[in-house]
């Protein structure tokens, strides 16, 4: 059974309107035609009007839908040849950080990226998509493969934090982190992100750092989220809309504040309603960075990732 956001009950309503008189119709042989005509376009008008006027707490909402593609529908979808690496070397294989060698396009590359499950036994195997220290050494791993056979790197970004558990630091989850940050903007490979779902603080971070930032329509990229800021700002998790609001989390957001290179558009009702349509825009996506990263020597690279970087959360100082 889909799952319905609150905000979704009226077009829910009238889908299974339409349903029920087209089931009708086919039992009854009665010609309700002309009704379900004119509901279909009222259901149209419906859509446009609430997905173009979602709030961000609406937006944060889509973004975890149980039903919203993860990376390995992504990479099954717009990939092929898709061989999965596993673990770290030092301690475990973390199963909510996934990664290996693909082709998109005929491109051989490396593609990685947050795994949640989509039922409770597959979401404690993938701890909902939070990683722990060793997914991201895992992670560095394969980056630093596709850096020694000069292969460009995708990540997807879909994780409400990295792990917080005290095993987790107790392995060095900060440091983890941190090294892979200052270890992405060394590589000399094209690098492509998108973030796909939920994109929460240093544990999107950990594989967020490249040379095309993309959020997709419907999915947050944030430095916490808006559960935790509402619970240090106002000691209430119950404003957490209000939260939303105020981080400027959303992809148009986002994009005004220069944080993200581009907006992947979403079919009318979000990316699970059709995630082949959502895919393909993903990968022509794909295809045009890699065209113009292609372009660039690795030292024009580097430097324009340092310089993308730097010039995020610049100001001018005035005088009143």
């Amino acid at each position: 059974m889909a799952i319905m956001l609150e905000f979704e009950k009226p077009i829910v309503e009238l889908e299974n309107k339409i349903e029920e008189l087209k089931k009708f119709t086919k039992d009854e042989q009665i010609d309700f035609s002309k009704e379900i005509e004119r509901l279909t376009a009222r259901l149209e008008t419906l859509r446009k009007e609430i997905f173009s006027n979602l709030t961000s707490w609406q937006k944060v909402q889509i973004a975890r839908h149980p039903d919203r593609p993860y990376t390995m529908d992504y990479i099954n979808m717009i990939t092929e040849d898709f061989i999965e690496i596993h673990g770290d070397r030092h301690f475990a294989d973390d199963r909510a950080l996934v990664g290996g060698l693909v082709k998109l396009a005929g491109q051989k590359m490396v593609v990685l990226g947050h795994q949640k499950g989509r039922d409770m036994a597959e979401n404690m195997e993938k701890n909902f998509g939070c990683a722990h220290p060793e997914g991201y050494r895992k992670a560095m791993r394969i980056m630093r493969m596709a850096e020694k056979y000069n292969l460009p790197i995708i990540t997807f970004i879909d994780t409400p934090g990295a792990y917080p558990g005290i095993g987790a630091e107790e392995r060095g989850q900060a440091e983890a982190i941190a090294h892979n940050l200052r270890e992405m903007f060394a590589l000399k490979v094209p690098i492509i992100v998108f973030v796909i779902g939920e994109g929460g603080s240093g544990g999107a971070l950990g594989i967020g750092i490249g040379d095309r930032i993309f959020v997709l329509e419907n999915a947050y990229y944030s430095v916490i989220s808006p559960e935790g800021c509402a619970a240090i700002l106002w000691r209430e998790r119950a404003k957490a809309p209000s939260a939303a609001e105020a981080l400027k989390l959303t992809a148009p957001e986002l994009l005004k504040l220069g944080i993200i290179d581009g907006i992947i558009p979403e079919p009318l009702g979000a990316a699970h309603r059709e995630p082949q349509k959502t895919a393909e825009e993903i990968k022509r996506a794909a295809i045009k960075s890699l065209n113009e990263l292609f372009a660039l020597s690795p030292e024009e690279l580097l430097s324009k990732r340092y310089e993308k970087y730097r010039n995020i959360g610049v100001y001018n100082e005035g005088h009143v």
